[in-house]
């Protein structure tokens, strides 16, 4: 019998004010199962980063893709979302070798994919693949954001990941953005009409 490979999908960093947005596609392996799948926000740092190395070594196959903040400022966050997810999947499928016959997608709509998909509301919480791939866009979403903080320490972005908290804010205000701010985000927006004023 056949085996039909289905990945998930997911992403991380819609929400934040800096950076791209990060896209995670996973085709787990029947034969080499991994414990402990779910929610990448509800798990630590540090399960996640040990998760993370199994699912690179692990997986069937797995795909990153994303986009990048110039791209969210030209598209929106919903369809750079959809193109960072369609670029995970096709990631995933260079290093398959071959399109995986069904897209399993956390949300509640999917890309355009030449493959079947299926949108599945919190299915980071239901799909052991969908909760493989939130890990990996997670970790690799978070690591950039260390990499990021250590170019612009002034903004602490290892500590909030780019979220728009009260730090995030002030650090705003008072150094205004860096080149990785999202500058169609209101908040960023705003603090860039404000220094102009």
């Amino acid at each position: 019998m056949k085996m039909i490979w289905v990945c998930g999908v997911d992403e991380a960093g819609c929400g934040p004010l800096v950076g791209a947005v990060v896209a995670g596609a996973v085709v787990l392996d029947p034969n080499n199962p991994i414990e402990g799948l779910k929610d990448s926000k509800k798990l630590t740092a540090a399960r996640r980063e040990f998760l993370y190395q199994q699912i690179l070594e692990r997986s069937k196959a797995w795909g990153i893709g994303e986009a990048s903040p110039a791209e969210i400022d030209e598209i929106n966050i919903l369809q750079a979302t959809m193109l960072a997810m369609r670029r995970a999947i096709e990631d995933l499928t260079i290093r398959m070798g071959a399109w995986p016959e069904k897209a399993l997608i956390d949300g509640n709509r999917c890309p355009e994919l030449p493959i079947s998909a299926e949108a599945i509301v919190k299915g980071d919480a239901k799909e052991p693949a969908i909760s493989a791939a939130s890990i990996i866009a997670k970790v690799t979403r978070d690591r950039q954001m260390v990499a990021l903080h250590e170019r612009h320490p002034e903004y602490r972005f290892a500590q909030h990941m780019g979220y728009p908290t009260e730090a995030h804010f002030a650090a705003l205000q008072q150094y205004g953005a860096c080149d990785q701010h999202r500058r169609s985000f209101s908040p960023v927006r705003k603090v860039l009409e404000s220094i102009a004023n």
